[in-house]
């Protein structure tokens, strides 16, 4: 277990991980999968209701007054990511199938992780506070960024479902949900705030459903019985040195503008990591049938290498703040 806790320190990455291998031995395919995606849609909803539920609005506001290192953090995390991920996407030079070409677009454009940016830039001695606005304000403007530049930068020809259905769904179980929850604080914020844990597992569990579902059809469609173990390798790999270049240039677009030692923490963090959590559902919505579950694994295999990078680089930031 020691072992596994230090391939896998998160314990949802691991649930995700369990959730890909059953998804693999026994996807839902036929009827079931027709209810499926569904189920999947309603999930969605309550999970982006959540959000909005617990995304304090007079935070969001103080923090916006910090706008050099918020604009920083936005434009690092859809420019030069988006960026950074068609690099990643090219650099193979079609030793990657294509779906996994178009993951590695998808990934760059992901907004940044909430709970693991904000947990680094902790242990590191970055500013916090700024750092849970980051991520939450990133989340926020990924529902329209992140389907805007797979629009722009995927396209149709890579499998997006780019349609007037695609908006209606984008409007009406991310956007709507995040309204009403944000509506909703009055009478439920203080019920959120004494029942986190439980919330956590909704949030949880919606995720691995997408995850589940899409997989499942990438199964059926015979998408993943068609990556070998040397493609997972090169795939690993180039994810592995998108987020080493990822962390050097925030670390060093920080010191270059002179940002503070806690910015720059918090840029490091926030910049460079990516979200699973927005990722799976928005890959559901905006990309059809097998597609889905090949588009969303670069983004799952980065999560996990952000995590196991993180934690000793954090360490040692903490350490060199001490000395």
């Amino acid at each position: 277990m020691s072992i596994l806790t230090r391939l896998v320190p998160d314990r949802f990455v691991l649930m995700l991980l369990l959730t890909v291998a059953v998804a693999a031995v026994l996807p839902v395919t036929g009827e079931a999968a027709f209810y499926a995606g569904y189920g999947v849609s309603v999930a969605i909803f309550l999970l982006f209701f959540l959000h909005g539920l617990r995304l304090p609005r007079a935070e969001v506001i103080v923090a916006m007054k910090n706008w050099r290192l918020q604009g920083l953090i936005f434009a690092f995390t859809f420019a030069f990511m988006p960026v950074l991920g068609l690099a990643a996407a090219y650099a193979p030079s079609g030793l990657l199938p294509h779906g996994l070409v178009v993951g590695l677009l998808f990934l760059g454009i992901l907004p940044s992780t909430v709970q693991s940016a904000i947990s680094y830039s902790s242990l590191a001695g970055g500013n916090i506070a700024a750092s849970v606005m980051a991520s939450a304000l990133l989340n926020l403007a990924g529902i329209l960024m992140t389907p805007l530049l797979v629009v722009l930068l995927i396209g149709a020809g890579g499998g997006a479902a780019i349609s007037s259905d695609t908006v209606i769904k984008i409007l009406s179980i991310l956007l709507l949900p995040f309204a009403l929850g944000q509506i909703a604080q009055g009478w439920l914020g203080a019920w959120a705030l004494r029942n986190k844990p439980l919330l956590t597992m909704l949030d949880r569990t919606a995720i691995a459903l997408a995850v589940y579902v899409a997989f499942s059809s990438a199964v059926a469609g015979g998408k993943m019985q068609a990556l070998g173990w040397g493609v997972i390798a090169l795939l690993c790999a180039v994810i592995l040195v998108m987020l080493v270049l990822a962390m050097i240039a925030a670390w060093g677009l920080g010191g270059m503008i002179g940002l503070p030692r806690a910015d720059r923490i918090s840029l490091l963090f926030a910049g460079s990591h990516k979200s699973i959590a927005t990722g799976a559902p928005l890959a559901a919505i905006l990309f059809a049938g097998p597609q889905a579950g090949i588009v969303i694994l670069p983004a799952l295999i980065y999560h996990q290498l952000q995590l196991v990078l993180s934690a000793p680089l954090a360490s040692r930031l903490a350490r060199a703040t001490d000395s």
